[in-house]
């Protein structure tokens, strides 16, 4: 009898496990940019929506909610129903920076659980096609014959442009205004127009710019060189070594998400990750298309998050 009862519950656990599985989602599901449109994060998500909608068979909604250094939609996502119906396409700026200038509401590393990397991409050091600088050696004579006349945008204070425009400044001993905006689209336009002139944005969304000869890319800010921008130097190949900054993508749900939820987002994620199509446009954005476990991913997240604590408190970064 006892057997015949163990067996009867073990089959309802993998009954209501399975039934889990098959129903997830089963309402539409926001996934949730602290960015505008158009950037590089509004980008990936909305790639990651349109593939979770033919494969999972539900209606996947990408919710632009910028500005706060992209914690307002992680606020969103930390507070909603454990479910896995509202899920966060994060970068760095918003779960390893911003939390060391901004008093949140929420604890990142435990509010908020990953589920995968989607790419990492390196920064790119880009100027206005009407700046006279065609290098990193000529644009640093320029700021220093002429501080008052340059300026940089981010995508917001605490950004990872924002932190790679003052470990520039530190690296190349010139100095620059800051110029924060609730996104890269609406930087793009003002760097296009000549009232901004500098940024170091992420590939995956300064490309477009790059490619239609309205941006002029002179070094990406990581170790090795990108890539899609191959004849682009590094910022120490430039001859400014000592700092480097790259910014991921990833995805997260709301911790208390049920584990089977859980894994099927992650499985999935590796599945569209691995697409070819998926794969091309990821690598057509600059960026190295995300291949490690979740666990490592974990690891990632809370090693940024310690290293840019350090490095604000470094550099005296204030909101």
């Amino acid at each position: 009898m006892k057997k015949h009862f163990a067996f009867l519950f073990a089959a309802t656990l993998l009954g209501l496990s399975a039934f889990a599985q098959t129903t997830y989602p089963t309402k539409p599901v926001k996934l949730m940019v602290g960015a505008g449109a158009g950037g590089g994060t509004d980008i990936i998500a909305r790639m990651l929506a349109e593939k979770m909608t033919e494969s999972l068979k539900g209606t996947f909604i990408v919710e632009n909610k910028p500005g706060a250094s992209n914690t307002i939609a992680a606020d969103l996502t930390a507070k909603a129903a454990p479910d896995g119906h509202t899920i966060l396409v994060a970068t760095n700026t918003g779960q390893a920076i911003a939390p060391h200038l901004i008093k949140l509401s929420f604890d990142p590393m435990k509010d908020l659980t990953p589920i995968g990397l989607v790419v990492t991409v390196p920064n790119v050091l880009v100027v206005g096609s009407n700046v006279p600088a065609n290098s990193v050696k000529e644009l640093v004579a320029l700021m220093k014959a002429k501080p008052e006349d340059f300026k940089y945008a981010s995508s917001g204070v605490g950004s990872t442009q924002h932190i790679a425009g003052e470990g520039f400044d530190i690296a190349a001993g010139v100095k620059s205004v800051h110029v924060p905006y609730k996104g890269s689209a609406q930087a793009h336009l003002d760097i296009i127009a000549g009232n901004v002139q500098i940024m170091f944005d992420t590939t995956s969304s300064a490309m477009g710019q790059i490619k239609a000869g309205k941006f002029k890319p002179l070094a990406v800010t990581t170790a090795q060189r990108s890539s899609e921008l191959p004849n682009v130097p590094t910022l120490a190949e430039a001859g400014v070594p000592g700092f480097e900054m790259s910014t991921w993508y990833g995805v997260f749900v709301t911790t208390g998400t049920p584990p089977d939820v859980i894994n099927k987002l992650q499985l999935e994620l590796a599945r569209i990750i691995k697409l070819p199509d998926v794969q091309a446009k990821l690598k057509g954005l600059g960026g190295e298309p995300g291949n490690i476990s979740p666990d490592e991913f974990s690891k990632i997240n809370r090693q940024d998050f310690e290293k840019f604590g350090k490095l604000i408190k470094q550099a005296n970064i204030k909101m």
